[in-house]
């Protein structure tokens, strides 16, 4: 429906009110419930991590990546162990948890911001306490004062409540015993089970430990400086020595230990060690010291306390008192591990707890194109190289919420990564991807004008204007609708235009890009969902001669996508704003902050790799009424609830998220106000990174062929085909239409959604694929089936019928009945679309099309690579075996095994 009305133009525009936005009600709905997305909740693979668990629990997890039959990127092989006696060969202690809630906990240190890297931690804690029916603690290891503020306490807990917010399932508030109670209120709320707890609050019972070790002769007072007693130590290849004071009286040691608590004696005068093995060959072994005295004043504890215990000796007998059953940590804990087994066991031998938890480390997250040192964040900061701990390029979990990262990106990027002993470095490209699969779901559609240029309609009556009622999202219908108004005056993009009669039509002789199919003078063009118009003048600057204004012809009978019959159709699609009711703003464009992968690795000086082009800020961008309607009710929001505590139902500005069409995903920033909008981008709409990358590889390979033809001297044709599979583009498609072919019953007819979009980026008629399985798969077996597709084959007419893709399927290899066909199936979280990818392979840009002799011989050289292996896996079998996989895990058939794929 349109509709008429009058507004006077160059005046400011009366207010408007659309209908209830249904966007306001998902964005409020986010508090108890998250945007639509690919992976909601427990998706990583089994690895060794759960293995033990259910080994020594004896309960098997649920929620898993189904990869049954096939293998991990994170198994046994990683050096974990995938049972309980292969943990008890490298070192760790068995412990028997069956009949035992699983318990895990967070316990970071409230010293600094939370980054990218403690969201691994955070997901994988919560997430296995779910799949094994368990809980999960949070814990402010709050045990150096010196270090720890106050608004590191608050910035963490808010950080945890967000990136956990929406994720299945919760913990109830009822797992507190007497020894580790822990604190409930408004503040204290949050996806955790109980309260927040803090080692602080166990600092009676951790002193009581102490005390003893002391008497049972195995800790004692040192009086040696820090260079002693580092001297004293030894090093990797030579033993320790004993201190000098290592075989005080347990009555002297209790008599200096009291002192010390009393505040009698002064900082660095000395230290309780425990007394274990300097000789051992574990340097973390060789009596390591237990508490320190520091006369300062605790965040929690005030002035109680003036010596703290060491974060080796505390660790373990908080997670002891909590009931911790499996302490999860990275792999720098490996060489602590025998230490946190000696505390553990002495303070279950005491009485003082009663249990003993199970230490196990993964890697920790290495992430190129950015730092996650603590130190070098700091000096980012300092340095003024971002604008704070928020700035949306910083890695930490606040610069990622401001920038408008969703949380359940995080974790889906978190399920990826996954869970091993191997270090690796990840690509940020897959953190962008996981943005970009989620904010897709989630996010409304809205025109936005970057760079304007004013279009005047020349044959437009008069001043009134016309309302477009269209979807705020082309898939999510419960979005509702959103009201985009159009009349005389205006704007588009300024590159949707190409003058070719101005400077630069100049510089390329008045020829358009190759491709080009938007607005050229006296061209047409589709203004998406409205008319199409053609370019009749243009107004110049008389300085520049660059164009100013556009004066055009708008085509009534082409209203809402029409094409009237008899006239060609308009290929080139843009978006617009019609100017007396667009709202100005301001667009923060965000880029990586680092120019290359490993930031400081060839330049000594990390900071000389920022990426200068990491912020790009854009004024008076013009965005269609209904974005300022949604953002001005989200800030209102905000303010009204500003006064309410902290908690688990917080409201961001970064929740109001965008697609602004053909220009990437964008999210209201914190700054705004209902006089200043401001869009931070949070992710292009493809990885222009990668474009990049693959841009300089093909231009150096083609290079490095040609120079080696050179080489040779004449025929560098005759050199031997390296076949690329990565050329055939492999897709995730659902079949959703399936029937007989009319002019041949061996064949049938399907219709497949592959997840294409035009350029404006609706989603496309699905494609016609004409299939030689009759009488091999019944029909109510494939509709709505997930199957690989090969979408870049020149499309075929098979009896009449164009087919436009290829489906791929496994076969026993038998003739007439005895021939059993099988598709290859893809795990149903995959969107349609997905490029699937070969393992151990970087992923690659496949051919647009194959559609000449060659580029088809191509693909029957990579079909005879194609096969089943034994476990039913799809793989492509070169000069290795890669199996094909998809971001739900590797392609498989049903039942068959060790065949051909075709």
């Amino acid at each position: 429906m349109a509709a008429a009305r009058s507004a006077g133009i160059g005046a400011p525009p009366p207010p408007r009110r659309p209908p209830p936005s249904p966007l306001l009600a998902l964005v409020l709905s986010l508090l108890v419930a998250p945007l639509p997305a690919p992976a909601d909740g427990f998706a990583y693979a089994p690895n060794f991590v759960t293995k033990i668990i259910e080994g020594s629990t004896g309960v098997a997890p649920v929620g898993l990546l189904d990869v049954s039959g096939g293998s991990t990127g994170s198994d046994d092989d990683e050096g974990g162990g995938g049972d309980v006696a292969t943990s008890e060969a490298d070192g760790a202690v068995v412990a028997d948890f069956e009949g035992r809630v699983v318990t895990t906990r967070f316990p970071p240190e409230p010293n600094g911001y939370l980054h990218l890297g403690h969201a691994k931690a955070v997901s994988f804690n919560f997430a296995v306490a779910r799949a094994f029916g368990g809980i999960c603690h949070m814990r402010l290891d709050d045990t150096n004062p010196s270090k720890e503020e106050e608004r590191y306490v608050r910035s963490i807990l808010e950080d945890v409540r967000w990136i956990q917010r929406g994720a299945r399932g919760g913990f109830d508030d009822d797992d507190d015993d007497e020894d580790g109670e822990a604190k409930e209120g408004e503040e204290d709320a949050g996806p955790w089970a109980g309260g927040v707890r803090k080692t602080s609050d166990y600092f009676e019972l951790i002193h009581d430990c102490a005390v003893r070790l002391i008497e049972t002769g195995e800790a004692f007072v040192d009086d040696l400086t820090a260079d002693e007693m580092r001297e004293y130590r030894g090093t990797l290849t030579e033993p320790g020595k004993e201190s000098p004071y290592r075989n005080r009286s347990v009555e002297e040691n209790l008599d200096l230990f009291a002192k010390m608590r009393a505040g009698d004696l002064p900082d660095g005068s000395c230290v309780l060690r425990a007394k274990i093995d300097v000789s051992s060959p574990n340097l973390n072994m060789r009596d390591p010291a237990l508490y320190r005295i520091k006369h300062e004043s605790h965040q929690a504890t005030g002035d109680d306390w003036c010596i703290y215990p060491m974060y080796d000796f505390s660790h373990p007998i908080a997670d002891a008192v909590e009931g911790i059953t499996h302490s999860l940590c990275t792999l720098e804990f490996e060489d602590h591990r025998p230490l946190y087994d000696w505390v553990a066991e002495r303070a279950l031998e005491a009485g003082l707890v009663d249990c003993k938890p199970r230490q196990i480390e993964f890697s920790r997250l290495n992430l190129k194109y950015t730092v996650l040192s603590k130190r070098k964040l700091i000096q980012l900061v300092d340095g003024s190289h971002v604008t704070g701990w928020d700035d949306p390029r910083m890695p930490t979990l606040s610069g990622a919420r401001r920038r408008g990262l969703p949380p359940e990106a995080l974790r889906l990027f978190c399920e990826r990564v996954g869970i091993s002993k191997s270090d690796s470095n990840i690509d940020f490209g897959v953190l962008e991807d996981c943005a970009r699969e989620v904010l897709d779901g989630g996010s409304p559609r809205a025109f936005a004008v970057l760079d304007p240029l004013k279009v005047t309609i020349t044959n437009w009556r008069g001043s009134s204007l016309e309302d477009f009622e269209v979807p705020r999202h082309p898939k999510q219908k419960e979005l509702g609708e959103r009201t985009v108004p159009f009349g005389k005056s205006i704007y588009i993009e300024r590159s949707d235009f190409f003058d070719v009669d101005g400077p630069e039509g100049e510089a390329t002789g008045g020829a358009p890009p190759r491709g080009f199919k938007r607005l050229l003078p006296g061209g047409k063009v589709r203004l998406k969902y409205a008319y199409v118009i053609s370019c009749d003048d243009v107004v110049r600057d008389a300085a520049t001669n660059e164009p100013v204004e556009l004066l055009c012809k708008v085509y009534p009978e082409t209203r809402a996508g029409v094409t009237p019959e008899g006239e060609a159709r308009v290929k080139g699609i843009i978006q617009w704003v019609e100017a007396s009711t667009a709202a100005h703003c301001q667009v923060m464009q965000y880029d990586r902050l680092f120019k290359v992968e490993e930031p400081g690795k060839e330049s000594e000086d990390f900071t000389d790799d920022i990426n200068k082009d990491s912020l790009k800020v854009i004024q008076n961008v013009v965005v269609e009424p209904s974005v300022a309607m949604d953002a001005l009710g989200v800030i209102a929001q905000i303010r009204a609830s500003s006064d309410a505590p902290s908690g688990k139902d917080q409201l961001y500005h970064s929740d109001l998220t965008y697609q602004f069409e053909r220009s990437g995903y964008f999210a209201l920033d914190s700054t705004s106000s209902p006089n200043n909008l401001v869009f931070n981008r949070v992710t292009t709409l493809r990885d222009n990174w990668a474009d990049s990358a693959n841009t300089k590889g093909a231009k150096s390979k083609k290079k490095e062929q040609s120079d080696d033809g050179k080489q040779k001297g004449g025929r560098g044709g005759q050199a031997p085909v390296i076949e690329d599979a990565r050329r055939v583009a492999l897709r995730a498609g659902t079949i959703v239409e399936v029937g007989p072919h009319p002019e041949a019953d061996s064949l049938i007819l399907l219709k497949l959604d592959c997840g294409d979009t035009n350029e404006a980026g609706d989603p496309e008629e699905p494609r016609t694929v004409v299939a030689g399985l009759a009488g091999k798969i019944p029909f109510e077996e494939l509709m709505n089936r997930k199957v690989v597709c090969i979408t870049n084959l020149k499309p075929a007419k098979m009896r009449g019928i164009e087919s436009t893709a290829m489906l791929l399927a496994a076969s026993n290899g038998e003739e007439g009945d005895d021939e059993i066909v099988q598709l290859l199936d893809v795990p149903a979280s995959v969107p349609n679309g997905e490029l699937l990818l070969f393992e151990n392979m970087q992923p690659g840009e496949p051919d647009t099309m194959l559609k000449s002799k060659g580029a088809l011989k191509v693909w029957d050289r990579i079909k005879s690579k194609l096969r089943v292996n034994e476990q039913g896996e799809a793989t492509y079998q070169d000069d290795s075996i890669k199996r094909i996989m998809t971001s739900g895990g590797p392609v498989r058939v049903s039942s068959l095994t060790d065949c051909t794929i075709g």
